[in-house]
């Protein structure tokens, strides 16, 4: 089977547990600033235990800044195009052009219908879904509604908004009819483990890709999304061994099948953490070595040099290090272009604040009312988020990585002393900015014409910028070596 050569991708597929809400949201967070590049939903409104998808992803879409959010699959039967595509395109805008829509034609009936949505043949469903998607896209390119059809109609409908990218539709597809489809008229094709397992995959890839042809189109302009499920073990089998079993499972998946995005069922955030630090990295180059016919660098399972060979290690120059070894404090410095780049668009919302409005009132009306990069959420909200990801980000290295590090190498420990420290004033000065925002934001009356309540803020954010940046580069110099030669643990 061909390799597209497309970029791969890795995402999250949380379960959408009502009865744990708060670990949802807190795992999209930890996904986003791990540098997945999904989070995925799944669309069951009859199942009692679940949330609402689209409510859960538009308050992941309020917490997160870079991860693209997506139904895994909407449910079409109980969702009407013209208000999915309205969702869809509403949330598209306020997170910045972040979202990919899946659907389906239906399944679990029963449940359906208990919900109201009527039944459906087979045929009917899927000829239903080809006027839906009609539909949602004359919707968001801002046609004016000209379908009469069988199941849906649109006749006469003005359409608004229109989303802040052209959003992919990805259809879960497995029976002929529906692959077809899939070639014809999806952006993205996605199968799941369980009902399509690898073995099935390669006839259903190339039936996809006769489709597309057959439309015009190019195989290469559908993107391949593999829902997938396991555990990192001891044992045997597909995703059931260690994190450099799974990247040579995804790499034979991406180089051999054609897959490009891998959406892993996770709940556990350490099982987040170790995806993110040890399997994306290691398939990335398993698959950029594959496609140059080359061979990828030492796997990050090898296990740590003795203390002699640290030493001697710890002294090399960076270029004596495997590109594997590099991606580790790589990663770090990634995490930390991040942290960085949002504290610039904080400092910055706050300097057009300042500019021309003296008054909290026309203050609060600016920052309600601001475009910002990924959210369109007012100051304190924004803040708020940054806030809580700058001191998610290290509770992580202080309860993970740092006792990682000083078990490997007890030498380190004046670093991850200091390091620690610097965490706990970092954390006063984001109490401070919490607290000038509450000024700011909560309360009008605080000074007469706000201009008390910018420079307490912007004071806060000169203490809180000059403290993190010296921070970050601190560490992303003293810690350098020491990751690439032991990981994140």
């Amino acid at each position: 089977m061909p390799d597209y050569g497309l970029d791969v991708e890795f995402g999250i597929f949380p379960s959408p547990d009502a009865a744990r809400h708060h670990e949802v949201l807190e795992l999209a967070q930890l996904a986003d600033v791990l540098g997945l590049d999904h989070v995925s939903i799944q669309d069951h409104p009859y199942q009692a235990a679940h949330l609402d998808t689209w409510t859960l992803l538009s308050a992941i879409g309020s917490r997160t800044t870079q991860i693209r959010l997506s139904t895994n699959v909407a449910n079409l039967p109980l969702r009407p195009p013209v208000v999915l595509a309205k969702a869809a395109a509403s949330l598209d805008l306020l997170t910045g052009g972040r979202v990919e829509l899946g659907l389906g034609a239906g399944a679990f009936w029963d449940g359906i219908e208990a919900a109201g949505g009527g039944g459906k043949t087979p045929k009917e469903s899927v000829d239903a879904l080809v006027e839906a998607m009609t539909i949602i896209r004359s919707f968001w390119a801002g046609e004016r509604g000209r379908l009469d059809g069988e199941h849906y109609s649109n006749h006469g409908l003005k359409p608004g908004p229109r989303p802040a990218h052209d959003i992919p539709i990805w259809l879960g597809a497995y029976k002929p009819r529906m692959i077809r489809l899939t070639g014809q008229l999806a952006d993205g094709w996605v199968p799941s483990m369980g009902y399509a397992d690898p073995p099935a995959l390669p006839d259903l890839s190339a039936r996809l890709d006769e489709a597309a042809v057959a439309a015009g189109r190019a195989p290469q302009d559908i993107r391949r999304i593999y829902n997938i499920f396991g555990q990192f073990g001891s044992g045997s089998g597909l995703f059931r061994g260690t994190p450099k079993d799974w990247a040579e499972q995804l790499t034979d998946l991406a180089v051999g099948i054609g897959m490009d995005t891998f959406i892993v069922g996770a709940d556990d955030p350490d099982f987040v953490r170790r995806f993110a630090a040890e399997v994306m990295p290691l398939t990335r180059e398993l698959v950029a070595a594959e496609r140059e016919g080359g061979s990828p660098g030492v796997p990050l399972e090898t296990e740590s040099p003795a203390p002699a060979e640290r030493e001697a290690v710890a002294t090399q120059d960076s270029s004596s290090f495997t590109a594997a070894q590099l991606a580790i404090p790589a990663h770090l410095v990634e995490v930390h272009d991040y942290l960085r780049s949002e504290l610039d668009q904080v400092r910055d919302i706050v300097r057009q604040v300042r500019e021309g409005h003296t008054s909290v009132g026309q203050a609060r009306s600016v920052i309600n009312t601001m475009t910002m990069r990924q959210n369109n959420w007012t100051l304190g909200a924004y803040c708020e988020s940054y806030c809580r990801i700058v001191t998610g980000h290290h509770t992580n290295e202080d309860r993970g990585m740092f006792p990682h590090l000083l078990r490997a190498d007890p030498s380190l420990e004046p670093i991850v002393t200091r390091l620690h420290d610097e965490h706990e004033v970092i954390a006063g000065l984001l109490d401070q900015l919490d607290q000038a925002l509450v000024a700011l934001v909560g309360d009008p009356g605080y000074g007469s014409d706000g201009q008390r309540a910018l420079d307490t803020l912007s004071g806060a954010l000169d203490q809180l910028t000059e403290s993190l940046l010296a921070h970050l580069s601190y560490e992303e110099e003293a810690l350098h070596d020491p990751l690439a030669i032991h990981g994140f643990g």
